[in-house]
């Protein structure tokens, strides 16, 4: 039986003018995951979010809350709903005559009852984890455009909301910096449980924090489901958003995107003897949301670019091709190998990453080293041999199950720590 979702739209169309924007939306949000609407500039996604938020009503169709249409609503009805919601503005919304810490504390003036010490507390402790701490008493004309961002993301979080509601929260910033907003989003989401909803047109490791994908085309919900299910629609959409994003994948991490990586692996493995071998290795950096609290959402988003960066400069020179599986993990294929050999490419990997791999991952974080910034990062790797008429993700599924550490080293502001 399926569980009722939490926001549905049903048949939701919306016109500005004799301009259609919505056609005939259907749409199924549900508790406690992730959510997010993709598609190409321009194609009704923010207009989407705001219908949820009560900016916007849709012009036929209607919106349920838990079953119940948001236009059959008490007064009173209407403001619990709303108090459970919060909204991450594309561009910031920031107050510009108030400061950061103004800016952050001011919906816990507004919506609580908390007195001014709490309401310090609250605002400091999220300007403190969106990495803002010494910018808390400037004013937003004094902030970079990645500041502005992270200061509106303290703010949409400060209310402990129950759903949260990002549009294109990543905008405007550079890959490693979209990559550490996406992480801080998914911590906070398992940290608190709130059910987040996102837009976007232009990240595709979006995909690695989200539970369902809604692909929003030509005024329509093309596509919804899980993210893995995504990668197989045959549809244009996919095409055109695909030959968006592939730049960003390899500019973030210098390998292969996941679509590339299972080209590669389907081109390579298509005419193959179905007796041949290969093995599959996942690496991963561990306990990826404790390095970001306390190093920092950007210095763990860099040691992870710097680990798939050697990655991919190590078994490439072996044939191997490699891709960013998820937000902590990478994977490698290595054609034409078997278990011992490939044990033997592990270990040449494992010395020489202890050597010399720890020297790239350097973080560039200003400030002194003190216990509470300094954290063990741990780097494990596990292998699994696999043929060719057999899914890779199978393969590399059997893989993690035999992962083990294969470097530890202590991170902090300044470096590497040995």
């Amino acid at each position: 039986m399926e569980k009722e979702p939490l926001i549905e739209f049903q048949k939701v169309t919306k016109r500005f003018d004799t301009r259609t924007i919505l056609d005939q939306v259907d749409l199924k949000i549900y508790e406690g995951e992730v959510t997010t609407i993709i598609g190409l500039s321009g194609t009704g996604k923010s207009v989407t979010l705001k219908h949820i938020i009560g900016l916007l009503s849709p012009d036929e169709g209607q919106i349920l809350y838990r079953g119940k249409p948001l236009g059959q609503m008490t007064k009173t009805e209407w403001n619990e709903y709303i108090g459970r919601i919060s909204y991450m503005f594309q561009n910031n919304a920031l107050f510009d005559s108030m400061t950061v810490f103004e800016n952050v504390a001011l919906p816990l003036r507004q919506k609580t009852g908390l007195n001014k010490k709490a309401i310090e507390e609250k605002a400091m402790a999220r300007i403190k984890q969106t990495e803002l701490t010494e910018e808390a008493h400037k004013y937003p004309s004094e902030l970079s455009g990645g500041m502005q961002k992270r200061a509106a993301l303290a703010r949409a979080l400060v209310t402990d909301p129950q759903i949260v509601l990002f549009d294109e929260p990543t905008t405007g910033q550079d890959p490693v910096r979209k990559n550490a907003i996406l992480g801080m989003v998914a911590q906070n989401q398992k940290k608190f449980g709130f059910t987040a909803v996102l837009i976007s047109h232009e990240i595709p490791d979006v995909f690695f924090i989200s539970n369902r994908i809604l692909a929003l085309y030509d005024k329509k919900i093309v596509f919804e489901g899980p993210p893995e299910e995504f990668e197989s629609l045959d549809h244009p959409f996919l095409d055109e958003l695909v030959g968006s994003l592939e730049g960003l994948q390899q500019e973030l991490t210098g390998l292969y995107s996941r679509r590339h990586f299972k080209v590669r692996y389907q081109t390579d493995f298509a005419r193959r003897n179905p007796n041949d071998t290969y093995v599959a290795a996942v690496f991963k950096l561990e306990d990826m949301d404790a390095i970001g609290e306390r190093i920092g959402h950007d210095a763990a988003q860099q040691v992870m670019r710097a680990i798939g960066s050697y990655i991919s400069k190590h078994f490439g020179k072996v044939g191997a091709f490699s891709s960013r599986q998820t937000i902590d993990e990478f994977g490698t294929v290595l054609p034409f190998s078997n278990m011992e050999e490939a044990g033997r490419i592990l270990a040449d990997f494992t010395d020489d990453f202890q050597k010399h791999g720890m020297k790239g991952l350097e973080c560039t974080i200003d400030g002194p080293s003190t216990e509470e910034n300094i954290c063990e990062l741990t780097v494990s790797a596990g292998m699994a041999p696999g043929k060719p008429q057999v899914e890779v993700e199978s393969i590399m599924e059997f893989a993690r199950y035999k992962q083990e550490p294969i470097a530890r080293f202590k991170c902090s502001f300044g470096g590497i720590m040995k």
